[in-house]
C-alpha cells in the first residue's frame, strides 16, 4: 500500500511545478487534514500519559508550524486562485455556512477556549475546591484571564476592521465602471455585434476592471488569514503546555468533526 505525501511535500511539488489550481488545494488538504487527524491522536496520549512539559512543548510547536504550513500553502495558492479560497469546494456545506473571509472567525477561539475551560472546570470543581492543581483548561489564572480579556478585545476590533474592509470593497462591485462595463456588454449582446478584435479587446477591458477587485480580495484573505493564526499562537502562548494540549485538542475535534458531519450531511442530500 502507497504512502500518501505529506501536505509539506505536496506544497513544495505544487511550488515546483506551479500547479495552483483549486484542485491541487483541495489534495493538499486532504493530506493536510489527515495529518491533523494524526496529530490529535498524539495530543490525547501526551493528554493521557501526562508527559513532561518538555515533550509536550515539543509537540505543541509540531501543531502550530501544521497551522502555519496550512496558511503558508493557502497564502500561495490565493496568489493564482484567490476565488477559489473564499468559496472552497473542499468545505462542506456546513463548514461553509459558518465561514468568514474563508475560514474560522478568530474571535472563535476564545469561546472555544472558555466553553472547554467551563466543561473541565465543573468536572473537576471538587478537586479545585480541594485546592488540586488539575493543570487544564478548567485551571486558568486571573492572571491568564486577564490577557485573554485583552487578547479577545483587540482580536474583535481587528476582526470588525477586516469586516468592515470586506463589505467596502464588495460595494465596489457596483462602482461606474462595473456598471457601464455590463451595460456595453449587454447592448453588444442584444444588437449581436462585434468581431474577434472587438471581443478582444473587449475581454481585455473586462479583465483590466475585474483585476483590481480580485486583487483586493486576496489582500482581504491575507489579513483574514494571518489574525487567525496569530490569535491561535497568542492562546496558546498565554497557555502553559498541559493547558495548551487541551486547547489544541479542543481546535482539532471541533474542526475534525464539522469537518465529517458536514461531509455526511452532504453525501445525504445527494443521494
Amino acid at each position: 500500500m502507497s504512502v500518501p505525501p505529506s501536505s509539506g511535500l505536496y506544497l513544495s511539488q505544487a511550488t515546483e511545478h506551479r500547479n495552483f489550481e483549486g484542485e491541487s488545494f483541495h489534495k493538499f488538504f486532504d493530506c493536510w487534514i489527515s495529518e491533523q487527524s494524526q496529530h490529535l491522536n498524539d495530543l490525547l496520549a501526551a493528554e493521557s500519559n501526562q508527559v513532561p512539559s518538555e515533550r509536550a512543548q515539543a509537540l505543541i510547536e509540531k501543531v502550530i508550524d501544521h497551522y502555519e504550513l496550512y496558511y503558508k500553502a493557502k497564502s500561495r495558492w490565493a496568489k493564482h486562485d484567490v476565488l477559489a479560497m473564499l468559496s472552497p469546494s473542499w468545505r462542506s456545506s456546513l463548514e461553509e455556512a459558518f465561514l468568514w473571509i474563508g475560514g474560522w472567525r478568530p474571535s472563535m477561539a476564545f469561546h472555544l477556549l472558555y466553553s472547554k475551560s467551563s466543561l473541565q472546570f465543573e468536572a473537576r470543581l471538587n478537586e479545585l475546591i480541594q485546592g488540586i492543581r488539575t493543570c487544564d483548561l478548567g485551571d486558568l489564572s486571573a492572571a491568564q484571564l486577564a490577557e485573554f480579556d485583552d487578547m479577545q478585545r483587540r482580536t474583535i476590533k481587528e476582526e470588525r476592521e477586516i469586516t468592515d474592509m470586506m463589505a467596502k470593497h464588495q460595494e465596489t462591485v457596483a462602482d461606474a465602471p462595473m456598471v457601464e462595463l455590463s451595460h456595453v456588454v449587454t447592448e453588444m449582446i442584444r444588437a449581436n455585434e462585434g468581431g474577434e478584435s472587438e471581443n478582444k479587446e473587449l475581454q481585455d477591458r473586462i479583465e483590466s476592471t475585474l483585476e483590481p477587485k480580485v486583487e483586493g480580495l486576496e489582500k482581504i484573505l491575507h489579513k483574514a488569514d494571518d489574525l487567525r493564526l496569530r490569535t491561535l499562537q497568542g492562546i496558546v502562548n498565554i497557555l502553559s503546555p498541559q493547558q495548551a494540549i487541551h486547547f489544541l485538542i479542543a481546535a482539532a475535534e471541533l474542526h475534525l468533526r464539522l469537518h465529517e458531519w458536514g461531509k455526511k450531511k452532504d453525501a445525504k442530500k445527494a443521494n
